[in-house]
């Protein structure tokens, strides 16, 4: 029998701030871009559940959750802690769920920076893998002082689904013969893979629940959406065969700033992009790999049109100066009429490193 769990940090960044520092315990934090008084550029990263319960959400614009924050404090409520990401401490308590869940299953994939999946198809029963999930939840409440929610399935998307059931610090298990039922009732949105588009296309058929969209043939999901219409039959019926990928390597490492006002200005650009390459490299450097063999830029202008650019070496390279030339060149077109012939203000750039070797 295969039981397959997975664990869903609760708000982690800011649940990681929060137990870092008891000054914030209880108050609504969100982490992320620095609202500037609600001048601020980018987005929140992570919100509390706390601060949830103004509206605020990972992805909100910066400048939005600040004006939430501010109607709270008009009425009475606590204002918003806005706390800046601290990727480093966030990535040394990812290790340590790691290695603590690595106590108690032999095959772990980290699905993300805050999720994981594990494999205890060992146990006996559910009842007996419920038990190692919940001595699981316990260690990590009492090591990091964060919570985490956790789903036990027959496969992968059982288990996530189920996990994200019962957040906060929950757990939900669905034992295969309930499987197939416990989708039905569902939002369609809770399938991994549909986006707000695909809910939209399916909304307008009047296709709302899981249950409604099993009317539709594998034939008719594949000619209406190619061949993630087959997955997606098979998914909607509690059926995924994707495996547990222990060794899962990264296949990017980038980053991005989003300026604070929308500029063509090239000698604040190119300062900006040097610094994003620096960390960039800094990253490499210490992720064990050997070597890259694609480099890309990416550039957003004050219209929210969006370019990504790349390139692949001819040969692997270690090189921090090769990393920096080569996007730079990828970047300056977009400065000047080559590939920004309206002089668009430009919003947001980004670096990043591809195809890697071990």
């Amino acid at each position: 029998m295969r039981i397959i769990a997975h664990l869903d940090m609760d708000a982690f960044f800011a649940s990681l701030e929060e137990a870092g520092s008891p000054i914030f315990k209880g108050l609504p934090i969100a982490v992320g871009s620095d609202p500037k008084n609600g001048q601020g550029r980018g987005v929140v990263s992570t919100a509390n559940y706390k601060a949830r319960e103004y509206g605020i959400h990972s992805a909100l614009p910066i400048s939005k959750a600040w004006q939430l924050s501010q109607i709270a404090k008009v009425e009475g409520k606590p204002e918003v802690v806005f706390l800046p990401v601290d990727f480093e401490r966030y990535n040394k308590a990812h290790e340590e769920i790691f290695e603590i869940i690595k106590k108690y299953s032999d095959l772990v994939e980290p699905a993300s920076i805050d999720e994981f999946y594990f494999d205890l198809s060992f146990s006996k029963n559910y009842k007996e893998a419920k038990k190692i999930c919940f001595r699981i939840k316990q260690e990590i409440k009492e090591e990091l002082k964060v919570t985490c929610s956790v789903g036990l399935g027959l496969n992968k998307l059982i288990a996530k689904i189920s996990a994200g059931m019962k957040k906060p610090d929950g757990f939900l298990a669905v034992p295969e013969k309930d499987a197939e039922k416990f989708l039905e009732l569902l939002p369609i949105r809770e399938i991994p893979g549909i986006g707000p588009k695909t809910e939209e296309k399916f909304n307008k058929l009047g296709i709302k629940i899981v249950k409604d969209l099993k009317k539709f043939s594998v034939e008719e999901l594949h000619k209406m959406l190619g061949k993630w219409g087959i997955d997606l039959y098979y998914k909607i019926r509690g059926v995924d065969d994707s495996e547990i990928v222990e060794n899962k390597e990264a296949k990017s490492i980038g980053e991005q700033i989003t300026f604070e006002q929308n500029t063509l200005n090239s000698i604040y650009i190119g300062e900006a992009f040097e610094n994003i390459c620096k960390s960039v490299f800094k990253r490499f450097m210490t992720s064990g790999f050997k070597s890259f063999r694609t480099v890309g830029i990416t550039v957003r202008f004050s219209d929210f049109e969006t370019k990504t650019t790349a390139k692949t070496l001819k040969k692997p390279s270690s090189s921090k100066k090769e990393f920096e030339l080569e996007t730079m060149k990828l970047l300056l077109p977009y400065l000047d009429k080559r590939k920004n012939p309206k002089k668009k203000l430009i919003r947001l750039i980004g670096a990043k490193l591809e195809k890697f070797k071990s």
